[in-house]
């Protein structure tokens, strides 16, 4: 199979009539949901509409067009007509900010945009910055601006075909690009081929066991594109993906239960904000067979409430990790981690993200903050000991767009081993930025960004394994290691978050609370160097996933808070 495309043609063959796609559309007089519907055959219908407008309207195949278009039922039909008439989908998240998207998308220099009217207004007001964009399509009102709308689109896919074949795409052929959140750098935009989404599906597919006809909630849109191609029905969540932390648990509880959802996905911040609610209102989600969370590690506290939650037999919530770059990488269940690997995580261990899935490989190599032309150059490390974490497989990209400074670093060539039998292209390695290694039974364990590493006079100090150590102080919601200091080696210093209502609200409290901090430190060989302790209210997170600490940001914090002297005493630990 060489086109995604094509696999939702499969799936609507086989069962015309099942749902495909459910969508809250009002409430009723006392608040019950109504739902739209669309079965399999009707989604493809219109996606192959779609496509052909695209096609009749005289866009050039593999035109680079922005879709910025809401997670929703045109989302999700968009998406794939843009796969499917062999153009390339450009997704910028919107919640990475006006000035990140700004230079994103002239980085890209789009061909057109397929997006709401106030989309397509700031395009108008901005059009000096899109010279090239001149096939635009705008989903719901069209002003002044012209171009095709959404029921134009359709229309335009009815009425005699140019002769352009749809879902003729190839597996190495530019199917989309899509840009990193920026947590940790400029966003960069990331090629994806057609045989890679393809590949993703199939890695998924199996190693989860999801059938044809399971209903799902996915709170990341990238999921509900994977659902059309694997049969399964998808439920658009009454939410904001743009902010997990803030979703409503009686919204998406409500859903579940109206839709015998057997699937969920969310970040970390999605499921700590609903295992806290069902927590509380000892509420259980017996329909859900598995659950998915990926973008950052999951707190212990989260498996521990989910596992709670979920009551069907053999449930639990699964950790997949990867990156925009390389999804999915490895995965590990919560009964694992909370049987077996959740107590060396406290001990400072680090973050056990699981087993390879099928067809993917991964090497631990020694740190280095230069290019790796070959992987010759680099040195593999032996199990047990930390390093930069690289990775490899069908699903794995190769390049960013435009952007060859950040392929030079990120990318790594394996001229030795053989090519893929899908692909012509050499191996490559994709560094994915992440320290950790491998235990002695194959598993990988997490121990943080590299980028995050403090090289401290002891030695370097990994952010994932130290802040697990403070992370067990029970007023503790999350904390974060940095670096104080101009040049290495630096003095680590920790920046704690407390759970709400728990903030120090004297100085003698904050005193008190620090004091208990360091004493928890002092007997970890890992923290037994941190002197400094700072208390920030609200983390600054990353606006994908919410979960994702901003550490520079924190870090360039704790400076001004050392800076001024009266909030020095009350702020610094000495």
């Amino acid at each position: 199979m060489d086109n995604i495309g094509q696999l939702l043609v499969e799936q609507a063959t086989r069962a015309p009539e099942r749902t495909a796609v459910i969508v809250p559309a009002a409430r009723d007089r006392v608040g019950n949901y109504l739902y739209r519907r669309w079965t399999f055959q009707q989604l493809e219908q219109e996606t192959r509409l779609l496509a052909q407008g695209l096609l009749n309207n005289g866009v050039p195949l593999q035109s680079r067009l922005v879709l910025f278009v809401p997670f929703s039922w045109e989302f999700i039909t968009l998406t794939y007509a843009l796969l499917r008439a062999g153009m390339t989908a450009v997704l910028v998240d919107p919640g990475m900010g006006k000035a990140n998207i700004i230079v994103c998308l002239r980085q890209v220099r789009p061909r057109g945009f397929v997006a709401v009217s106030k989309a397509q207004a700031i395009r108008v007001l901005k059009r000096k910055l899109f010279p090239e964009a001149m096939h635009n399509v705008t989903v719901g009102r069209r002003w002044f601006w012209g171009g095709a709308t959404y029921r134009t689109l359709l229309q335009a896919g009815a009425s005699l075909a140019r002769g352009e074949q749809l879902d003729s795409s190839r597996f190495d052929d530019r199917a989309a690009i899509i840009f990193t959140s920026g947590s940790t750098g400029p966003p960069k935009g990331v090629v994806y081929e057609h045989g890679m989404f393809v590949k993703q599906v199939e890695l998924i597919q199996r190693q989860y066991a999801i059938e044809p006809g399971e209903v799902d909630l996915p709170g990341f849109p990238l999921f509900g594109l994977f659902n059309a191609a694997m049969g399964v029905t998808t439920v658009i969540p009454d939410m904001d993906p743009t902010r997990p932390a803030d979703v409503d648990p009686q919204r998406i509880l409500t859903q579940i239960r109206d839709q015998q959802v057997t699937q969920a996905f969310g970040s970390p911040a999605f499921w700590n904000r609903i295992g806290r609610h069902c927590e509380q209102h000892k509420i259980t989600l017996p329909t859900i067979k598995r659950a998915l969370s990926a973008g950052g590690p999951v707190p212990i506290h989260v498996l521990e409430r989910m596992s709670g939650a979920l009551t069907h037999p053999n449930a639990e919530l699964h950790t997949p990790y990867g990156a925009t770059e390389s999804l999915p990488v490895t995965t590990i269940g919560s009964r694992e981690v909370l049987d077996a690997t959740a107590p060396l995580t406290r001990a400072g261990r680090g973050t056990c993200v699981g087993r390879l899935f099928d067809d993917i490989e991964v090497k631990i190599i020694q740190m280095t903050d230069g290019p790796i032309e070959n992987l010759s150059q680099a040195r593999v490390l032996p199990t047990g000991e930390v390093g930069e974490i690289i990775v490899s497989g069908p699903s794995v990209t190769r390049e960013y767009f435009q952007h060859p400074d950040a392929n030079r670093v990120g990318k790594i060539v394996d001229d030795v081993s053989a090519s893929t039998n899908e692909s012509s292209h050499p191996k490559h390695w994709h560094r994915i930025g992440d320290v950790g290694y491998f235990d002695d039974i194959g598993r990988l364990w997490f121990c943080g960004r590299k980028a995050h590493v403090v090289h401290a006079s002891g030695g370097p100090m990994f952010s994932v394994c130290c802040e697990a150590i403070f992370n067990e102080h029970s007023q503790v919601y999350r904390s974060a290691l940095i670096a104080i200091g101009d040049k290495a080696p630096f003095e680590p210093a920790i920046v704690i978050e407390p759970e709400p209502g728990c903030f120090p609200a004297t100085f003698v409290d904050e005193r008190k609370f620090a004091d208990e901090l360091l004493a928890l430190g002092s007997q970890a060989p890992q923290t037994a160097c941190i002197r400094r302790v700072f208390f920030h209210p609200s983390f600054p997170v990353d606006t994908r996933h919410n979960v994702k600490i901003n550490r520079e940001a924190l870090r360039e914090w704790a400076r001004g808070t050392m800076g001024s002297e009266a909030v020095q005493t009350s702020n610094r630990i000495p």
